[in-house]
């Protein structure tokens, strides 16, 4: 059983940055492939980054590739933790963020993948 706790959000103005951190529990952290999903209201749950588990391969979804930085999923095995840097916001991001971790290595934009999820962090963007 692996717990995340998500924690990093806030309210930010318009072209701010935020870096998102979610903390796993358990001994076999470094062998799950993690990713961060967001959620807005009334809208769909949807990815926006994944990273497999020594860090090596990273995936994002369109919308962050031009805007957030090239490092922007990050992980530290050591410490259990894994980052996402987000830079240059919009009041289109505003939603709950949440971190997710898969049994499987492989990092996946598919949320079916993964087994353990996190509460969540908000994230608002002011414009």
């Amino acid at each position: 059983q692996v717990q995340l706790v998500e924690s990093g959000g806030g309210l930010v103005q318009a072209g701010g940055s935020l870096r998102l951190s979610c903390v796993a529990s358990g001994r076999t952290f470094s062998s799950y492939a993690m990713g961060w999903f967001r959620q807005a209201p009334g809208k769909e749950r949807e990815s926006v980054a994944a990273v497999s588990w020594s860090g090596g391969i990273t995936y994002y979804a369109d919308f962050v590739r031009g805007r957030f930085t090239i490092s922007t999923i990050s992980r530290d095995n050591a410490k259990n933790m894994v980052y996402l840097q987000m830079n240059s916001l919009k009041p289109e991001d505003t939603a709950v963020y949440y971190c997710a971790a898969a049994r499987s290595r492989v990092a996946s934009m598919n949320s079916d993948r993964y087994d353990y999820w996190g509460q969540g962090t908000q994230v608002t963007v002011s414009s």
